[in-house]
C-alpha cells in the first residue's frame, strides 16, 4: 500500500514528503503533548486501551471512573486559567504521576 492510499483509507492521518519533515513534524507533535497535563495524558491512553478490549458501555464506566479521579487534580482549574488569560498551558504547572 501506498502513502496515498493509506491515507485515503485512514491508516495514516498524515503524509509527509521526506523523513525531516516527518521527524520534525512528530518531535512537534511530542511537544505539544508532554506540555499537557501528564495525569490527563496517561489517562487518555489508559481509557483508549481499555476501549478497545471492552463493549461500550463498560467503557464509558471506566471512563467515568478516570475523568471522577482526574476531577481530584488541581491540572483542570489550571488549565482553564490559562486558557481564559490566554497563556500556553505550558505556563502551568500541572500535578505529577
Amino acid at each position: 500500500m501506498m502513502a496515498d492510499e493509506a491515507l485515503d483509507s485512514g491508516l495514516v492521518s498524515r503524509v509527509f514528503p521526506d523523513k525531516d519533515n516527518m521527524l520534525n513534524a512528530a518531535f512537534a507533535l511530542a511537544a505539544e503533548i508532554s506540555s499537557k497535563s501528564p495525569v490527563a495524558v496517561q489517562g487518555s491512553k489508559i481509557n483508549l486501551i481499555y476501549s478497545r478490549d471492552h463493549s461500550v458501555d463498560e467503557s464509558l464506566d471506566y471512563m467515568a471512573t478516570w475523568n471522577m479521579s482526574m476531577l481530584q487534580t488541581q491540572d483542570i482549574i489550571k488549565s482553564v486559567q490559562a486558557a481564559m488569560e490566554k497563556k500556553d498551558t505550558k505556563s502551568a504547572t500541572f500535578s505529577k504521576l
